[in-house]
């Protein structure tokens, strides 16, 4: 019944079935439970050498235990104005939806617990409490969740003890940290192909992997870049795109009305971030006009060579083109 609680069997179910690789969604439906369901169980469950269907069973046992008289919960303090039943489910499903973006399922468990505090903030003692796990275990979802600069430590006010804090600007400097990340992979990538040779098999492994993490953090790198600083580069592709024709600095700013400053600084915006004109590129003549072409590397030499060979010039002279049916 989907309203009952998990009887032991069915958590010997679950066990089985997350050995065999299945989701939650699917053990969900084979039960006929809410996803919600297994997830909160295995999250509750299932941290430390995986889900275990006699330790859940247990677990189960000695919650069960602590209810009152009437079978429902003994009231506990609330943690953060909410009941603390209903705090620690969500904690649950939050971590599981975090370790699924690669975090360890104890820190995602930390995360969500300090997330989803008022003050965004707690400390070693108070997280162990709430998440009734080993300080062991706290200390090195910290660990884990600073690297990646998901939270900072500050000082207690109210002693010697440290407090974790999520900060308001904990997504930019995550996503900063990500950024380098990537860019640092793709620099190792491409090192690594020169030291096996770009035409070996390795170095040519090495060199699409450089450049996809390269891609990746153009993406993601701001490079300072104001919005409209971007959108004056589109502008200048654009035009560039229409006029057809190389054209030069001053004659940009005066079909565009704009100061010729604004046009330089559009251009450099785009060959400091080239991801803002994928797959265009803007270069300059050798009379230093400006014109547009295609990124050097979203082609290939053997493809280029194709559309501009006379086969490929052929092709629009074929009996199948819509000219010569016409």
């Amino acid at each position: 019944m989907p309203g009952a609680r998990l009887t032991h069997e069915d958590r010997r179910l679950i066990a089985a079935w997350l050995a065999e690789g299945l989701g939650y969604a699917e053990i969900a439906r084979r039960l006929g439970r809410p996803t919600s369901t297994i997830s909160r169980e295995v999250a509750r469950n299932g941290l430390h050498g995986g889900y275990l269907a006699d330790r859940a069973q247990q677990a189960a046992g000695r919650r069960a235990r602590r209810r009152g008289p009437t079978g429902g919960p003994q009231a506990e303090p609330p943690i953060d104005g909410r009941p603390s039943e209903e705090v620690r489910a969500f904690v649950d499903e939050l971590a599981v939806s975090l370790a699924g973006t690669g975090l360890t399922r104890m820190a995602s468990r930390v995360f969500a617990c300090l997330i989803t505090s008022d003050t965004g903030s707690l400390t070693a003692a108070e997280l162990v409490r709430r998440l009734q796990v080993s300080p062991a275990s706290v200390s090195k979802a910290i660990a884990a969740l600073e690297v990646i600069e998901l939270l900072r430590r500050e000082p207690d006010s109210r002693g010697r003890r440290e407090r974790y804090v999520v900060g308001e600007d904990v997504w930019r400097r995550a996503w900063r940290a990500d950024t380098g990340a990537h860019a640092e992979v793709a620099e190792a990538a491409r090192r690594g192909a020169g030291v096996f040779g770009a035409g070996t098999p390795a170095g040519i492994r090495l060199g699409r992997m450089g450049r996809f993490f390269a891609q990746i953090s153009e993406h993601m790198d701001g490079g300072g870049l104001t919005e409209a600083v971007v959108l004056d580069a589109l502008t200048v592709l654009a035009a560039l795109v229409h006029a057809g024709r190389p054209l030069t600095r001053d004659e940009l700013a005066a079909a565009l009305d704009w100061p010729p400053g604004r046009v330089t600084a559009a251009v450099d915006a785009v060959e400091r971030r080239p991801i803002i004109a994928d797959p265009l590129a803007v270069e300059r003549t050798g009379s230093g006009a400006y014109t547009v072409v295609a990124r050097p590397d979203r082609l290939s030499p053997a493809q280029r060579e194709a559309l501009v060979s006379p086969h490929a010039a052929s092709l629009d002279r074929s009996p199948a083109s819509g000219e010569a049916a016409s």
